[in-house]
């Protein structure tokens, strides 16, 4: 609708990929709907099984190594801004236009203007190629006046509920996924001193931080604080300022730099969604880089992504914590 305005030719495109409870058949139904009010054409692109593949796929053996992966991060490299890009390059398409809540200047990313939905913490893996091929037509909007453009064009989505969790889900919990691919196996919770405080049902199936899913013998809820894979063991403590819960360097691997940044460079960055950014150093020793926050950071997460700004919100990159 948006672009329509602005005079480009917009084709519809709706990604069929893998999906567990089926309600991706609604949605792909929602996007004909809004393509035949708008007059444009429309296509449907399987990807199905490239989806399980390079996101599913890689989610599994993430969390089975131990790690705490992020799929959309996966789905954007290699899906959206990888398979789908390139077909629609290859179909004669200049660009690609996508709804996400982050803002392009130039061929550089920047928060969302509404920073309640920004999504730029998903998108630090995109090249400056792919940038020039890209539109973020709602980034400079607001949520509620997108959901007022669309009500005034008397689009039938316009107020469709925003998807939550992990796309590909649906309403199924990523344990109960996972365990049909990573039998629960029942193991030992224990205190940084070794004391069995309780049992779990698989190291594979927990986060750092997390604080539900155990079964203990202290009558109190406990974060996780650590897990060995290997002997299928989890480590928690009480309190939630713990020391063993911070971390004062942050280990990366995978890192993709948007944009030349000198080394060390004081950055901002986060370490989850929506987290406030915090003040960093990224640095560079042997090949290898670490993210060295300037206040201990809680609930590091291997297999998550750090994404690193400058100071007027714009990405610099990112890397997956180790």
């Amino acid at each position: 609708m948006l672009l329509k305005k602005r005079g480009y030719d917009v084709t519809g495109v709706f990604l069929k990929c893998f999906n567990v409870d089926g309600c991706a058949a609604q949605d792909a139904e929602d996007a004909r709907r809004v393509a035949a009010h708008l007059g444009i054409p429309f296509y449907v692109f399987d990807l199905e099984e490239e989806y399980k593949e390079k996101v599913v796929s890689y989610m599994i053996k993430a969390y089975a190594a131990g790690m705490t992966p992020n799929p959309d991060v996966m789905c954007n490299r290699e899906i959206k801004f990888g398979l789908f890009l390139k077909k629609a390059l290859s179909m004669g398409a200049d660009y690609v236009a996508t709804g996400h809540y982050v803002q392009k200047r130039g061929n550089v990313l920047a928060e969302a203007r509404d920073k309640n939905k920004d999504q730029s913490y998903f998108l630090w893996t995109l090249t400056q190629e792919q940038l020039a091929h890209c539109f973020f037509p709602i980034g400079d909007y607001v949520k509620p006046k997108v959901r007022a453009l669309a009500r005034a064009a008397g689009l039938p989505t316009a107020d469709k509920k925003d998807s939550q969790g992990i796309c590909f889900l649906g309403k199924v919990s990523i344990r109960d996924f996972l365990k049909e691919y990573l039998p629960a196996r029942e193991g030992v919770v224990v205190s940084p001193d070794g004391s069995t405080l309780g049992t779990h049902e698989g190291a594979h199936l927990y986060t750092i931080g997390q604080r539900h899913g155990l079964k203990l013998t202290t009558g109190k809820r406990m974060y996780i604080v650590n897990k060995n894979i290997a002997e299928n063991t989890l480590t928690a403590v009480a309190n939630e300022n713990d020391p063993a819960l911070f971390k004062n360097e942050i280990g990366l691997a995978d890192v993709n730099l948007m944009r030349q940044i000198r080394r060390p460079t004081k950055i901002r960055a986060r370490i989850r969604y929506r987290q406030p950014l915090f003040a960093a150093t990224l640095r560079k020793e042997d090949g290898d880089y670490a993210l060295i926050p300037q206040k201990p950071q809680r609930f590091v997460t291997p297999g998550q992504s750090a994404v690193f700004y400058d100071s007027r919100g714009k990405v610099l990159g990112g890397g997956i914590i180790v």
